[in-house]
């Protein structure tokens, strides 16, 4: 129960890296000595020392002898910083409990095995599944090399994103929208279709104080966003990619001239822009993670392309009714309800009236159905 606890607080400050780190991994750690702290740290930006360091450094006394938490294996190789299993080995620190190990091969085991090695007691597994879920994103990214999809929509008891006229402001109450604004500082992208920019006109941005906005990105296979669109209007003040399958220097240029970056890429079996060749591009750059705020369209040919990890629904108890009213979820979908999308580790979280209904697609990095 005393390694759970201070297993806890670990978790807790590596939350405060949430934005600041992509690709990076959220981490925490705490030194305690008799039941009592007396260094705290956590990775707090992306190329900024490590949170073991961090801890080391804020220490209030010697650590030898002392226990430290953290949530994700040391790293034993340099990278941007040095080991921090050199940096655990020469403080005195005689205890390690680890609460999930790092998939990353240039680690993944060797830490342990290392402080092992040179005498340090090292318990693992530790709130393994909480340590897992905080760093979802990256453990999907450095084994895949693709951002982690998140594939979020607010939807009425009856299923509709939209009335039958389109208007779709606003499904959801004030602490759902500021739930979404928060999550779109976390990841590294927001990815939306031509259709979304057409209907809402959204601006895409993180509104939260202190918050940071991702990289905006449009799926717009025959590139038709308005050059007048708030997206295109804001290029240079948010960072604004526009995926297409039109590479004539004539067609781009107005959108370069705004600030846009175009990506452009082969046409998929369907004849539209070929999402698994994106995915594969923004790994390439590093975006580790995006959050996918399309329509039913992009949403459809996303899970058809199985390039979705999570499903965020938020759910109003209200109904819009008629048929013409679109739905969250398009494309070709599954022929039978055996096949059907099923979500691991489901979460329900009250906001306002509304519900966040969320889990893990299955065959993700946690496992299998």
């Amino acid at each position: 129960m005393e390694d759970e606890k201070w297993m806890r607080r670990a978790l807790h400050l590596a939350e405060r890296g949430i934005g600041q780190v992509n690709p990076n991994p959220l981490v925490g750690a705490v030194i305690v000595r008799d039941g009592r702290t007396l260094g705290e740290g956590w990775h707090e930006r992306y190329g900024g020392p490590h949170a073991e360091r961090n801890a080391l450094r804020h220490c209030a006394g010697s650590p030898e002898g002392a226990t430290l938490y953290v949530n994700l294996e040391p790293c034993c190789h340099t990278g941007r910083n040095p080991p921090c299993t050199d940096a655990i080995l020469e403080s005195g620190i005689r205890r390690v409990v680890v609460g999930s190990p790092d998939p990353n091969p240039l680690v993944a085991g060797r830490g342990i095995s290392l402080l092992r090695e040179r005498g340090l007691e090292v318990v693992t597994g530790i709130l393994k599944e909480e340590c897992g879920a905080i760093n979802a994103p990256f453990f999907h990214y450095i084994r895949t090399g693709t951002p982690y999809v998140v594939l979020k929509y607010a939807m009425t008891l009856d299923g509709k994103i939209a009335s039958r006229t389109g208007a779709s402001r606003w499904i959801t109450g004030e602490a759902a929208r500021e739930r979404v604004h928060r999550d779109r500082g976390r990841y590294a992208a927001v990815m939306v279709g031509l259709g979304t920019v057409l209907a809402d006109d959204p601006l895409l941005t993180c509104r939260i104080e202190g918050g940071r906005n991702p990289l905006r990105i449009i799926c717009d296979s025959s590139l038709n966003t308005p050059p007048d669109s708030r997206i295109v209007r804001t290029a240079r003040e948010v960072p604004t990619l526009i995926a297409t399958c039109v590479g004539e220097p004539a067609r781009l240029s107005p959108y370069r001239k705004a600030g846009c970056e175009t990506l452009t890429l082969p046409r998929g079996t369907d004849g539209r822009l070929s999402l698994p060749d994106l995915t594969a591009a923004l790994g390439k750059r590093g975006i580790d993670s995006i959050l996918l705020e399309g329509g039913a369209a992009l949403h459809g040919a996303m899970l058809d392309a199985h390039l979705v990890q999570r499903i965020q629904c938020y759910l109003a108890p209200k109904l819009f009714g008629g048929t013409a009213a679109p739905p969250p979820v398009g494309g070709q979908g599954v022929e039978s309800p055996a096949e059907a999308f099923r979500l691991l580790r489901r979460t329900i979280t009250p906001l306002g009236e509304d519900l966040l209904i969320e889990g893990e697609v299955c065959g993700n990095v946690y496992g299998n159905c």
